[in-house]
């Protein structure tokens, strides 16, 4: 198996994110970092490592009308769990989304995110791919969540767990023809390489994922390695000051989904979309890093996204 020194380049956008927010740790008492949000499930408040959380800024989406709930289902013999949110009582198959979190794992931002999908008619479903290597959860700083948790959690894994969550949303009312997936920093990798790897999916919108970097036998490929074997064209979602991942490597990127164009129509169909003045995680509305103005609009397009293709 390959390795890589630390720190590693491929870790490089969650490190210089994390870095602020471990610094805010240490001005912050234990008292205010610990807030956690009232939930329906068992889905947890927030990770301790995405702390401070910003309690006056965090978007709050009701049940009303939602069948809400976490679960377990069976990914090659492990008990996966997965947030399911959806109309109550839907009279027909529902559009499906996947949600993939960031490294924090599926806490309340990430449930919330799903519950909003639900109330725009959508299944929505968030699998809890860190089960096998812990809960980032209760770890407090971000580079221990990479040495635990991240660094145990190979993309073949992430994908087959995908496949898994699919195949029990096809058997529980989903509509097939209508599956999609987005996912945020660490899941918005994991949305380029599923929309290349998994081809039940009509369209993904990947926010502010890593492009490039180092390779090992666990993580295989980036996104720049797979634009010519895109399934479904891919929205990225972008900040310009992101300072672990350049615009340059959003650049690279776009070259590479260029060149993949002409014999390859998801790679074609496939474009970014950049907030000039956001930073990373700038639709994460439980952390300082939140931008609103970024978040509603990047909302927006993500939703007109799945709609245009036929999500």
């Amino acid at each position: 198996m390959a390795t890589t020194k630390q720190p590693d380049p491929y870790l490089s956008e969650w490190f210089a994110d994390g870095q602020a927010l471990n610094d805010a740790q240490k001005t912050s008492s234990r008292r205010d970092f610990l807030i956690k949000a009232t939930t329906l499930t068992a889905v947890s408040g927030f990770a301790l490592a995405a702390q401070p959380v910003q309690a006056q800024q965090i978007i709050t989406t009701d049940t009303q009308g939602l069948n809400a709930r976490a679960l377990t289902i069976d990914a090659k013999g492990t008990q996966l769990p997965i947030f399911v949110a959806q109309p109550e009582n839907a009279q027909a198959k529902l559009p499906l989304v996947i949600v993939v979190s960031e490294i924090f794992g599926v806490h309340e931002h990430i449930a919330d995110v799903a519950r909003r999908f639900a109330k725009q008619g959508y299944m929505a479903i968030a699998p809890d791919f860190f089960k096998r290597a812990g809960d980032p959860s209760k770890i407090e700083t971000v580079a221990e969540i990479f040495k635990q948790i991240i660094s145990r959690t190979p993309d073949a894994q992430v994908l087959d767990d995908i496949r898994a969550t699919l195949s029990w949303a096809q058997n529980n009312g989903a509509d097939m023809q209508k599956a999609g997936i987005t996912g945020f920093c660490w899941g918005g990798r994991i949305t380029w390489l599923a929309c290349a790897a998994i081809d039940q999916f009509k369209a993904g919108v990947a926010w502010y994922g890593r492009l490039v970097g180092e390779v090992n036998e666990n993580f295989p490929k980036n996104p720049v390695d797979i634009a010519a074997d895109l399934k479904a064209p891919v929205l990225g979602l972008y900040g310009g000051k992101d300072t672990g991942i350049p615009l340059e490597t959003v650049e690279t990127m776009q070259a590479a989904l260029k060149k993949a164009a002409a014999s390859n129509p998801a790679a074609a169909a496939s474009r970014f979309e950049i907030f000039p003045e956001a930073p990373h995680a700038f639709h994460a509305d439980y952390r300082p890093s939140y931008r609103e103005e970024a978040a509603r609009q990047g909302w927006k397009l993500c939703l007109e996204w799945f709609k245009q293709h036929g999500v």
